[in-house]
């Protein structure tokens, strides 16, 4: 039943739950963690103070243990999409001028609308649906041009390197521990 349902593009309930349980824990972590303020968000860019990039890199350190880590014992499966130097490009130039004009990214907006922030609310809804109405929009012309630009397919650094993923996830991942680990010593 749960193949049949991913195969028609539809999740369960208690898929949809648990993403819903998942979201609002990461939302009051971010919370917690004062990354939902703008005056923090602000200092990330400025590079004076480094708290967005030590939870975020710690959400990434926890997000691959784990996937991967389910993923060896069975209990989910990846499936990479492809990509593309175009995709990248579009959509990291669509997050930037996002985050440089408001100063939140998707994450923190959602959590600074949790905290009632009306500059997230008003400033950051709106602009998720103008960008993302202006991208589907424009979606039809920019697939089969510069969408396109640079495929590489749906590969991993493993496939890359034709190692097993552990090979890459541990030394990523004390990489990036070592560095979270430095920015704190160094008060940043």
């Amino acid at each position: 039943m749960t193949q049949q349902k991913a195969d028609t593009g539809t999740a369960p309930r208690s898929e949809l739950l648990w993403g819903l349980i998942f979201g609002l824990a990461f939302g009051f972590l971010l919370q917690k963690g004062g990354v939902t303020k703008y005056d923090v968000i602000i200092a990330q860019l400025l590079l004076e103070d480094f708290t967005v990039v030590k939870v975020m890199l710690s959400a990434v350190v926890t997000g691959m243990l784990g996937i991967y880590l389910m993923k060896h014992l069975g209990w989910v499966e990846l499936r990479t999409k492809s990509g593309s130097l175009g995709m990248n490009v579009i959509g990291g130039l669509l997050f930037g001028v996002g985050f440089a004009v408001l100063g939140y990214c998707p994450g923190t907006l959602a959590g600074a609308v949790g905290n009632g922030y009306l500059d997230a609310l008003v400033g950051g809804i709106l602009g998720i649906l103008l960008g993302a109405g202006l991208f589907a929009e424009l979606y039809p012309k920019l697939r089969g041009g510069v969408l396109r630009l640079g495929e590489f397919g749906n590969i991993t650094l493993p496939d890359v390197l034709n190692v097993n993923e552990w090979v890459v996830v541990i030394p990523a991942s004390a990489i990036l521990i070592l560095l979270m680990v430095w920015l704190e010593r160094a008060g940043l």
